[in-house]
């Protein structure tokens, strides 16, 4: 794998940190500004939304710049907002600043999956879009988990300081690492907009919203759920928090690793296990030990889906992949703001700490739904077309090959 990996890497190291740890520190956010902790998740939500709408604008900003110069310039974004949020006076304003770290966050890997991409072997695609993600599940093994417990000791501000100074580190990363990558000639948004006419490319959008989503229904309320129903100290949070970033990172890997050998497959298995795990999370988030094992299932199973789907994306966005790919990335987002504001809704209406694990069981068997239907076209298109010599390997259907600028 080229060393540029590593920057990308390390780049999305920051931005993972800052997009988890806010929720292990949602109960000293909200004591701080006095607000209730679903209120508090409005930072999550708002986080993602920002992601949802910096996706897609960021990316047409960024057509007319050299790509390796775009992403110095969206770590510059971040390392702004993460200041803002810092020294917030009040609670809109941390939720700017919060707003503003999240308009990096979607063209940043977006962008930085067409590079991971272009860098390597068409059969070593998902793998080089997986080391990339690596930095972000790394995140939440080191960066959250060290966030949280900075945090709750010497306050959530100077945890969004130091994040702020990993923004720092990324941007010299990108500045060292990244080849110097010339602007895609002949980009028009036109032809990125004419992939979203592909109905593959909306289905695998559709899953990354509901899948990824079914995650966050539980995670945002991780802190309170674990303190309030399992019995955990607060102090605990941060090495469960650990236990999730560690499945976080074997999800990735597994999923990346298989991503390039069966990828609707993978899919297949990795959503509808979530599913099934966050429905018994309900039940396990009574007992420590099981609670524990649970969230590291969470943490493997969800972020096994992200390599296939990005790459589902890219391949079925082939010839114009830039837009779609960080597009999907605010569909990881959207998700994400889906689920904690359905996650409040139900503890707001009294069905419990444990209520958002039902939402995102729900949320998961939807996308796994999704998969199954967006399968079966495949596989009709394929036969219309003379059998399953028009699918490629992974399961998308054959088309150009995405363009490599080096």
């Amino acid at each position: 794998m080229p060393l540029a990996l590593l920057a990308l890497a390390i780049g999305a190291f920051g931005i993972g940190t800052t997009e988890f740890v806010i929720m292990g520190l949602l109960p000293e956010v909200a004591a701080d500004y006095g607000t209730s902790i679903p209120t508090a998740g409005f930072l999550v939500t708002g986080y993602a939304l920002g992601v949802v709408l910096g996706a897609p604008l960021m990316t047409v900003l960024g057509t007319r710049i050299p790509r390796k110069r775009m992403l110095m310039l969206l770590m510059g974004l971040f390392i702004a907002g993460n200041v803002l949020s810092a020294l917030a006076p009040a609670f809109g304003v941390m939720l700017a600043g919060r707003v503003v770290a999240s308009l990096a966050h979607g063209a940043f890997f977006g962008i930085g999956s067409v590079v991971a991409a272009g860098l390597v072997a068409p059969e070593k695609k998902a793998g080089a879009i997986a080391m990339m993600f690596t930095g972000l599940t790394v995140a939440n093994v080191v960066g959250v988990p060290l966030g949280t417990l900075v945090g709750q000791t010497l306050g959530w501000r100077v945890t969004f300081l130091i994040v702020a100074a990993l923004g720092v580190l990324g941007l010299l990363g990108i500045a060292r690492l990244v080849p110097e990558l010339p602007r895609p000639e002949g980009v028009r948004i036109r032809h990125e907009l004419a992939a979203f006419r592909n109905v593959q490319v909306l289905l695998a959008m559709a899953m990354t919203v509901l899948g990824f989503g079914g995650v966050f229904a539980a995670i945002t309320y991780i802190t309170p759920m674990m303190t309030n129903v399992a019995g955990f100290a607060d102090t605990s949070v941060t090495w469960l928090l650990v236990l999730f970033g560690l499945g976080m990172v074997a999800g990735n890997l597994i999923g990346g690793r298989f991503a390039d050998r069966a990828l609707m497959p993978m899919l297949y298995v990795s959503l509808g296990a979530l599913a099934v795990v966050l429905a018994v999370f309900a039940l396990t988030a009574h007992h420590k030990i099981a609670a524990a094992a649970t969230i590291a299932l969470i943490g493997a199973l969800g972020f096994a889906t992200v390599p296939p789907l990005q790459k589902r994306v890219l391949d079925q966005a082939a010839g114009a992949p830039t837009l779609a790919s960080a597009v999907n990335i605010g569909a990881f987002n959207l998700g994400n703001a889906l689920a904690a504001w359905l996650g409040g809704l139900v503890i707001a209406a009294g069905l419990g700490w444990t209520a958002p694990n039902w939402v995102g069981a729900a949320l998961a068997a939807s996308a796994l739904v999704l998969a199954l239907v967006s399968g079966a076209l495949e596989r009709r298109t394929a036969a219309r077309a003379g059998g399953p010599g028009r699918v490629v390997a992974g399961g998308a259907a054959a088309a150009a090959p995405v363009p490599v600028h080096r």
